[in-house]
Order: C-alpha cells, then sequence, then structure tokens
C-alpha cells in the first residue's frame, strides 16, 4: 500500500499541498469557555457554559532540500503562505487538512520556523514548521438593521444601568429586556448590581408596527 501524505488544502484557490514528510504526532485541543457569575457570599461561584472553543490541530512538518541542494524555503513558502490575506475574502484562506482519515477545516493561526541545516553558502536545506491550525466553521449569524441575531453572549453591567439601556446596546431594541431578564431571572429590571454578569441571549427578530 503507497504512503498516504497529509495534505493541506487551499479552499479558496483549490491549490492542495502535499508534505514533505508526514508528521510524527499531532496534537488536537479541545475545550468550552464559562463564566463566573458572582453571587455574594458564596465562596465558589456558580459557573454558567458560554459557547464551545473552536478545536486546534498542533504538529511539526519537517522539510529536507539537502540532496537537492535548494533553498528549502521554496517548499515552506507555500504553507507559510497561507498565512496572507486571501484579497477576495480579505482574511487569510480557509483550509482543508486530511490524513487519515482526519478531515479539519480550519485556518492557519500560526507558524513557528526553526532552520537546522545550511548548504556553504549559508542556504537552509532543512527545516522544521511548528503549524497550529484554528478550527473554522461558518457563523450562522443574521444582521438587520439595528439588530445582530447570534448565539448567546456574556456582558458585564455598567453603574446606573437598567435592562432597557442593556438590550437597546446590545440587541438594538429597548423593548428585548425582557429576554435579557428571563435568561437572568431579573424580577426588576431597574434593579441592577453594577458588574454583574449577564447573560445575552440571541434575539428574534420582532414584527414591524
Amino acid at each position: 500500500m503507497a504512503l498516504e501524505k497529509a495534505t493541506i488544502t487551499n479552499l479558496q484557490s483549490g491549490e492542495l499541498i502535499a508534505v514533505m514528510f508526514n508528521p510524527a504526532e499531532y496534537s488536537l485541543d479541545l475545550g468550552n469557555s464559562f463564566a463566573e457569575i458572582a453571587i455574594p457570599g458564596l465562596a465558589t461561584p456558580p459557573l454558567q457554559y458560554v459557547r464551545g472553543n473552536g478545536s486546534t490541530l498542533k504538529m511539526e512538518l519537517f522539510f529536507d532540500t539537502f540532496e537537492q541542494r535548494s533553498d528549502v524555503r521554496l517548499s515552506t513558502r507555500r504553507v507559510t503562505g497561507l498565512l496572507t490575506s486571501d484579497p477576495t475574502i480579505k482574511a487569510p484562506p480557509i483550509l482543508l487538512f486530511a490524513w487519515g482519515g482526519l478531515n479539519f477545516q480550519c485556518v492557519l493561526e500560526r507558524v513557528g520556523q526553526r532552520y537546522t541545516m545550511f548548504l556553504n553558502d549559508g542556504t537552509p536545506v532543512r527545516a522544521t514548521l511548528d503549524v497550529s491550525l484554528k478550527e473554522y466553521r461558518p457563523a450562522e449569524v443574521h444582521i438587520r438593521p439595528g439588530l445582530c441575531v447570534a448565539p448567546p453572549a456574556v456582558r458585564k453591567s455598567g453603574a446606573r444601568e437598567n435592562l432597557s439601556q442593556i438590550a437597546a446596546e446590545v440587541l438594538g431594541d429597548p423593548g428585548a429586556w425582557r429576554e435579557i431578564a428571563d435568561a437572568n431571572n431579573i424580577d426588576n429590571p431597574r434593579l441592577l448590581t453594577p458588574g454583574a454578569t449577564l447573560i445575552i441571549p440571541p434575539s428574534s427578530p420582532r414584527p414591524r408596527r
């Protein structure tokens, strides 16, 4: 059976980059974000789940062009160039890392470069790239004038703020204060503790009057 090469595909341009040598190992980091809810008198504050974090795939990619006596940077630049903003989307390209049944849609978050062998004239011929790939998922966010409908968020209440003011600022509709009150079990929308953590739920578009 032929050796399967790991590949990185630029989903914007369709360019496929086969790694020179498959990674010896990779790590896949997963996680969630939580907010601490400050309640006076409790030694340990309760935690409110906020959102999941995108996964991060990390690995080392090895490049060696000593036998060809050529500049190894001609090969590594195909990877490091994926950090450059794509003019069509005004952001770095979306990628697909594929190897051994792993299909990871992502963007290139960071690359560390180490050069460890050189020709007599100083041309590097051996390199290791420390690559960090961040999971990419299309955002399910809908925008209309004055209102952003998105997943729940967390916000600190300011001094002398009430729920109507906060709803107007973050949801574009002061009448959406009831949604924030319900999400945080608030009985009196005018009495807020400064610095309290508020869960801001996604808001549904309201019918026009």
